[in-house]
């Protein structure tokens, strides 16, 4: 019988989720990252990659053996068939790794388990399998310039990334709960995450 606390976090690009997620860690959460599971699986020797291979062919592989991001990218932004190909190759590998992490996690003890998922709002089948969800919010303006500040990506790209997740409005309407991280400090951020806490099963001491 389960007891841990099921949350799903989510945010769009530049939202500070992955923040917050490790904030949630240091108040005793296990974190499940789906962005960390379905890298694994596309790197060198991970399961996705056979699969990928046979369907997109061996110039969609690096010479490494790991999954060519850059070209994909391209691939599944120009071709929503390719980004429907690939989604049905990468999501059951990510999901059948995210149930295990999770059963070991609870397995050793972990009252609370962060489901760290992007696409959330846009999957069908997320939302049943958690018992609260945490948006992750800030202004879109924000989301653009702290993308760019952090990454090599230009704004037509970054534009480019939020137009393929879900829209704003779409990710509030599904939150049991929503942190808005826009103009805040690393310590307001946390006093935020920290507050949440009793009600996420984890212990402020």
């Amino acid at each position: 019988m389960s007891d841990s606390f099921r949350l799903g976090l989510t945010g769009g690009i530049g939202s500070g989720k992955s923040t917050v997620a490790g904030m949630l860690a240091q108040l005793g959460a296990a974190v499940l990252d789906a962005d960390a599971i379905s890298r694994a699986l596309t790197a060198a020797q991970g399961l996705a990659i056979g699969p990928i291979r046979n369907c997109f062919g061996a110039e969609l592989i690096t010479e490494q053996g790991s999954l060519d991001r850059e070209r994909m990218r391209t691939l599944v932004f120009s071709d929503p068939g390719a980004k429907q190909q690939l989604e049905a190759i990468i999501h059951p590998l990510v999901a059948q790794e995210t149930a295990r992490q999770a059963q070991a996690a609870q397995d050793a003890g972990h009252r609370c388990l962060v489901f760290d998922v992007p696409l959330l709002v846009e999957s069908n089948h997320w939302r049943q399998k958690v018992d609260q969800v945490l948006v992750v919010d800030c202004l879109p303006e924000t989301q653009i310039q702290r993308v760019l500040t952090r990454s090599g990506l230009d704004r037509a790209a970054v534009l480019a990334i939020m137009a393929a997740q879900a829209r704003r409005e779409t990710r509030l309407q599904a939150a049991d709960a929503v942190i808005f991280n826009d103009h805040m400090s690393l310590h307001e951020l946390a006093l935020q995450v920290r507050a949440l806490a009793p009600g996420l099963r984890l212990s402020l001491v």
